[in-house]
């Protein structure tokens, strides 16, 4: 009994955690699957699938780019941080601090900035604000933080998401291999196979 409601616990919070991306049907008996309304054709069972497995691959591309969106922003907070550390350091001293600016790409120019308890950080869309260093710094940990969650979550949602998108290209070849065999009325063998088949040949992954 226990094992059962751990069970199910697991599989309400694996829900929970992918909440909007669809579980995908493996398509075990075909001939069950094919006597689903709206699969009263292979053409329309196929197409069903198939749609199915292109909302799995555009979920896909739209994580892939936020991931890669945020594992750039990671590392330019990491250095503002080590910067602001810094700052933090040489902040009760009296002398300027000596360091290098970037102007453009590769292009930097000699800097004396005097001592300061304030700094300004940009926050997007042409927006700057000036901070305290100590305000500054708990800001950016906690934008750090939330950003490597974000991005573990994302790793996660992805692996779930690659895993669905097999389990769809697999019912249809499930359902492609019955419409070779099968004799039924209305079945035409591959006319509605999704592109993934035709790509690398038919019948392979």
């Amino acid at each position: 009994m226990a094992a059962t409601i751990d069970n199910s616990n697991a599989v309400q919070a694996t829900k929970k955690r992918h909440l909007g991306i669809p579980e995908a049907v493996f398509v075990e008996d075909v001939d069950s699957f094919m006597k689903q309304p709206g699969n009263e054709t292979a053409d329309a069972a196929l197409r069903r699938l198939d749609e199915q497995y292109q909302k799995y691959k555009y979920m896909e591309l739209n994580l892939s780019q936020k991931k890669l969106r945020l594992k750039n922003q990671i590392p330019q907070i990491t250095q503002t941080l080590e910067i602001l550390r810094h700052m933090q350091k040489k902040k009760e001293i009296t002398e300027p601090m000596e360091t290098h600016f970037l102007l453009a790409d590769n292009v930097y120019c000699k800097a004396s900035v005097p001592p300061t308890d304030k700094v300004c950080l940009w926050l997007g869309a042409n927006v700057m604000l000036e901070y305290d260093i100590d305000e500054a710094q708990a800001l950016l940990e906690k934008n750090l933080s939330t950003a490597s969650r974000n991005l573990e979550t994302l790793e996660e949602d992805l692996d779930y998401l690659r895993d669905q998108g097999t389990t769809t290209e697999v019912s249809i070849l499930q359902t492609c291999s019955l419409t070779r065999l099968s004799s039924l009325p209305g079945v035409r063998a591959l006319d509605s196979a999704p592109d993934f088949l035709s790509e690398g040949g038919r019948g392979s992954l």
